[in-house]
């Protein structure tokens, strides 16, 4: 009998391209969405609300990829909604899928690579220490949130998940504006690293970790092959064949996003997917000016 997967964030562009992809390789997929009935295809959760513990019952793998999306500016209110969808959300289901009746034995959530904070040039690897700003301290929490899985002997694993590289949403969709009017240049000084990843190898690493049963704990979800800024911007440019001779400095940047700037798109992040490679995962794009063609000219 196939395995029974709960997915939830199903409506991101990390879910919109898993969904296919479980359904093709004939997993039984029900999804756990927000503010719906429940069915033999779906089940409704409150992310803050307790989820009854025979709802998530019987599932062989949960993906829990749900939360506020991170851009925009950040008010309060903004962190808040970021911080409280991941946190509460998360504890809420690791505790349900803890008690269960039937438990998974793999449970895959979302993190991301802002845990190391804002460091340089420094090689970031799964062992690396965490940052110290905002969304350091969110991801450190929101991998703590699965704990009660980890406790109950479930095999849990925080991908901790780069840049993601996709035209249904994310940065790479807001970047392009710019870029084809030909006003795009680097961000700052452009000499902080920026490490991304095409949403099919995101896919392809989901895969890959429920078939590896030694992987769990923190695995970095990137491409091997990171980039500055500075050249990200150069080459997204020459695929478009654009010009990139309008950076923005630091400063505009700051007032144009607050907070995120400093933390998203000013932080240098050289992270490496050593857990990844060392398992013998597959990449699929590991140069960034392919991973761009595949997506923009194909």
């Amino acid at each position: 009998m196939p395995a029974r997967i709960l997915v939830s964030g199903v409506s991101g562009p990390l879910g919109a391209a898993l969904l296919p992809s479980l359904r093709d390789r004939g997993y039984r997929v029900v999804r756990l969405v927000r503010g719906a009935d429940s069915d033999d295809e779906q089940i409704s959760w409150e992310p803050a609300k307790p989820l009854p513990v025979e709802s998530v019952s019987g599932f062989d793998i949960v993906i829990h990829l749900a939360g506020e999306s991170i851009v925009g500016r950040w008010t309060a209110a903004k962190k808040a909604r970021i911080r409280d969808s991941r946190l509460l959300g998360t504890r809420n289901l690791a505790e349900a899928l803890s008690r269960a009746a039937e438990r998974p034995w793999v449970l895959i959530t979302a993190s991301a690579i802002g845990y190391y904070g804002n460091r340089g040039d420094e090689v970031l690897r799964e062992d690396s220490s965490p940052g110290r700003d905002f969304l350091a301290e969110l991801c450190r929490q929101w991998e703590e949130a699965t704990q009660p899985s980890a406790q109950a002997d479930i095999r849990t694993a925080n991908l901790r998940i780069g840049l993601i590289l996709s035209l249904a949403g994310g940065a790479l969709p807001r970047m392009l504006i710019p870029f084809r009017m030909g006003v795009g240049g680097k961000i700052g000084q452009g000499r902080q690293w920026w490490s991304w990843v095409d949403v099919n190898d995101v896919v392809g690493a989901i895969h890959h970790v429920i078939k590896a049963d030694s992987l769990q704990g923190p695995i970095n979800v990137v491409a091997p092959r990171p980039v500055t800024n500075a050249e990200f911007t150069k080459t997204l440019a020459e695929v478009l064949d654009r010009p990139a001779i309008f950076p923005m400095p630091a400063f505009a940047a700051r007032l144009a996003f607050g907070e995120m700037a400093d933390e998203l798109l000013l932080a240098s992040q050289r992270v490496e997917p050593a857990k990844l490679i060392s398992s013998g995962y597959p990449f699929q794009h590991s140069e960034l000016r392919k991973a761009l063609e595949d997506i923009l000219i194909r």
